[in-house]
């Protein structure tokens, strides 16, 4: 009689908190994959591409300019909308739509250069100072404390008063000037609480570099707060230029912005010329609208306390 061996028992395996279809995903694909699902960050993508879009490529909005020659006519000034001009014309007879399109530009690229310049000075600022401590970090922080000592709009009008030309890179390193300080405290706040994790000890124990240390794990661990100020930044910045062409130390004709329109159409509101008014607000604040959105977005796709 032959004996028959039974099989081992096998005991079924639980799942460990590594395993599933998120195992071994990393910060960024986490925040890809909170992005995708999040409907409001269509939305906003979506209006910040179209406005970018507007910015960089005007001519496939608005074939015509209004600052070509014979693109206005006074006879069509202060035309209010009909079926055929849904927007009507400005002021000195322009077409507002193709107005709108094309001082896109120069509200929108004056945002963007601003952010990136407050971006580059905070970022580095920020990362020497809470890097390397000590001496470094007391100087660049009481420069830090002099500029935010400084009254961001009153500052800026009493720098932009000081240029006969104003222009899209006098409005934007005076923005840079005043606005760099919140980005490169944030930045040594995140520097500091990096520097102080295991992966930082193992690699000065391997021997790496300062630099190696701040380009392979500082930076790449310390700069989402970064980006989620930024997009916000744009969106500050767009409106700041709005503010400080309406009191008349921003950009001067015959350039083309939000903010002219705007100042040009305070007035005239008043007086039943509503869409000189209302075009140029509602542009400006679906794109800041945007931007902050944007930047909502990415702040809570970035912060795991909120999954």
């Amino acid at each position: 009689m032959s004996e028959t061996t039974a099989a081992p028992a096998v005991t079924p395996v639980e799942p460990g908190p590594d395993s599933g279809p998120d195992a071994g995903r990393t910060l960024w694909g986490d925040v890809r994959h909170e992005l995708v699902r999040n409907p409001i960050f269509w939305f906003s993508a979506v209006l910040v591409v179209i406005i970018v879009l507007m910015a960089f490529f005007p001519q496939i909005f608005a074939s015509t300019s209004p600052t070509e020659s014979g693109a206005c006519q006074l006879e069509n000034a202060r035309v209010k909308p009909t079926a055929s001009h849904p927007f009507g014309y400005t002021v000195a007879g322009c077409d507002m739509w193709a107005s709108l399109v094309w001082g896109t530009s120069k509200s929108v690229l004056v945002a963007i250069l601003a952010t990136a310049g407050v971006v580059i000075i905070g970022v580095v600022a920020g990362t020497v100072s809470g890097w390397y401590g000590g001496l470094t970090d007391s100087i660049v922080s009481r420069i830090t404390d002099v500029f935010f000592g400084l009254p961001f709009i009153l500052g800026a009008i009493v720098f932009l008063a000081i240029f006969p030309k104003r222009n899209l890179w006098t409005i934007s390193a005076v923005l840079i000037v005043l606005s760099w300080t919140t980005i490169t405290r944030v930045m040594r706040g995140s520097v500091i609480a990096t520097k102080q994790r295991d992966y930082v000890d193992a690699a000065r124990a391997l021997g790496a570099g300062d630099l190696f240390i701040i380009r392979k794990h500082i930076l790449a661990n310390s700069i989402a707060p970064v980006i989620v100020l930024a997009t916000i930044y744009v969106g500050t910045f767009i409106s700041v230029e709005a503010t400080l062409t309406f009191l008349g130390v921003g950009y001067q004709r015959p350039t083309v912005s939000w903010g002219l329109l705007v100042n040009e159409g305070q007035t005239q509101a008043l007086a039943g010329f509503w869409h000189l008014l209302v075009y140029p607000c509602g542009f400006i604040v679906i794109t800041v609208l945007a931007f902050i959105l944007l930047g909502d977005v990415l702040r809570d796709a970035l912060d795991p306390r909120t999954r």
